[in-house]
């Protein structure tokens, strides 16, 4: 009987998937209602929405549109699979489009998104073992890329010619590559990973990397090699921003700290108290760094000294 039930689950699972693959994609719109006479009017400029939050891990910034996107997990997939979405939010902290991606799940299958990156006008993504991608401009789903071997993939940074560094987080505790053409291999595999969280990639195109398990910052070449090992003020890293100068920034998820780093120089903690301080990014607009926080459905901002 349980083997049944079990099976039966499965199929559903699959159903479910290949249903939001089924009807035609669409992003969703900026706030706004439809009036009595049928006519979609946008939200009054005076007016102020804050939230449309629900776990968000990580963001990335699109200076073009001078917009904040927020990965969304949704509901937990045991209550409601294919729930993830894509948000975006403006420098203050209020909404622009509650859901862009994930507005209608037709086309679309986003479940868990954890750490997200921008590079030549794609969004990427990591998604449970499955490294995604979509046109910045539309929102349009572009590939998903399995990748073998992974358990729990959560940071992601894109080099220039499109090849995307992903940590693993659990065992196998891995840095892996995934080529513009779709090609994976390891880089990196076991110390002096130590739940590896946050990847960026530097001005010389190093893969900057930070643990979870302790406070390193490791700066491997793109073959491999360690080149420098950095610390945060203290452990349990998650996010990692790399400004032009090469000042890095980390929080901690455990602790809710932001260290900076400068070249050459000790860590110092520049914010506390931040609870569950997750995958942030640079807005490089407004100079501040925007940090998800994870449960608390909230973004934290932290402007940055000029």
């Amino acid at each position: 009987m349980k083997i049944k039930w079990r099976a039966g689950l499965v199929l559903l699972c699959a159903c479910i998937a290949a249903r939001a693959q089924d009807g035609e994609f669409q992003v969703g719109l900026p706030l706004g209602t439809t009036n009595e006479a049928g006519e979609r009017v946008v939200l009054s400029s005076k007016v102020r929405v804050y939230g449309s939050f629900r776990f968000t891990e990580s963001c990335t910034f699109d200076p073009a549109r001078n917009l904040i996107l927020a990965m969304n997990a949704g509901v937990p997939r045991e209550q409601r699979e294919n729930d993830g979405y894509v948000s975006l939010i403006h420098p203050d902290g209020s909404v622009h489009t509650s859901k862009w991606i994930g507005a209608t799940r037709d086309g679309l299958y986003l479940d868990h998104p954890l750490g997200s990156a921008i590079r030549n006008g794609v969004l990427y993504t990591v998604d449970g073992t499955v490294l995604r991608s979509f046109d910045l401009a539309s929102g349009q789903p572009l590939e998903s890329i399995e990748v073998p071997g992974s358990t729990f993939l959560n940071g992601i940074g894109v080099a220039e010619d499109g090849t995307a560094y992903i940590s693993n987080t659990r065992p196998p505790e891995t840095l892996y590559r995934v080529t513009p053409e779709g090609e994976t291999s390891v880089l990196v595999q076991g110390a002096p990973l130590a739940a590896p969280n946050g990847v960026a990639i530097d001005n010389d195109g190093n893969v900057v990397v930070v643990n979870i398990g302790n406070s390193d910052v490791l700066t491997f070449s793109p073959q491999g090699e360690l080149l420098m090992t950095e610390r945060a003020a203290e452990s349990g890293s998650d996010g990692l921003v790399i400004l032009p100068d090469g000042t890095k920034y980390v929080s901690s998820v455990r602790y809710g700290s932001v260290s900076r780093i400068r070249p050459g120089e000790d860590a110092e903690v520049i914010a506390e108290g931040i609870p569950s301080a997750a995958s942030m990014c640079y807005d490089s607009v407004q100079h501040q760094l925007v940090i998800p926080m994870n449960p608390n459905d909230a973004l934290a901002f932290v402007p940055l000294d000029t």
